[in-house]
């Protein structure tokens, strides 16, 4: 029990120690400095919102829509932009291709474009200072318009026609 009661007070002496007030000493001071850092390097990312033409039933007139893609990038960094052709077979930057997606009719295909302008005059591609869009990052989110077009062309059968475009930036 005496030990019991040893352990005790050693421990209240403890505590009492630890919550004393620190001393004050007036004999002088001195001082270090140190430095802090961080490297900042060039880097973007990019990110793609869906681009959908609707539902439509036969393609005799052209369906416009457009999307987004945005660009972050460190201040100052310059960037491209640039856009593939697309993942279905036979899909090139100057002739892009939807195809079928239902069992039997993946071969089907459906045109359409992807421009830089609202006005459709400029294709959009993926060959840095030829096709591609050019920017300048200011630290934050930056986006740009990506205008699609569903030309006038002969209708195939009803399905949902789909292609995967991979949207690049440059750095």
């Amino acid at each position: 029990m005496k030990r019991w009661q040893q352990l005790c007070s050693a421990l209240i002496l403890a505590g009492a120690a630890s919550t004393a007030p620190a001393a004050i000493y007036n004999n002088g001071t001195a001082t270090a400095t140190f430095t802090v850092s961080l490297t900042l390097q060039a880097n973007c990312s990019i990110t793609a919102n869906p681009l959908a033409f609707g539902t439509t039933g036969v393609l005799g007139t052209a369906i416009n829509q457009q999307t987004t893609v945005a660009v972050t990038c460190t201040n100052t960094t310059p960037y491209n932009v640039g856009l593939d052709a697309g993942g279905v077979s036979g899909s090139t930057v100057s002739a892009r291709l939807m195809a079928g997606t239902t069992t039997g009719n993946t071969g089907t295909t459906v045109g359409f474009q992807l421009y830089q302008d609202s006005g459709h005059g400029t294709v959009w591609g993926n060959t840095q200072g030829t096709d591609t869009v050019a920017g300048t990052g200011n630290g934050s989110a930056q986006s740009i318009n990506v205008y699609g077009q569903v030309p006038v062309q002969a209708t195939p059968k009803p399905d949902t026609y789909q292609a995967t475009v991979t949207a690049t930036v440059y750095f």
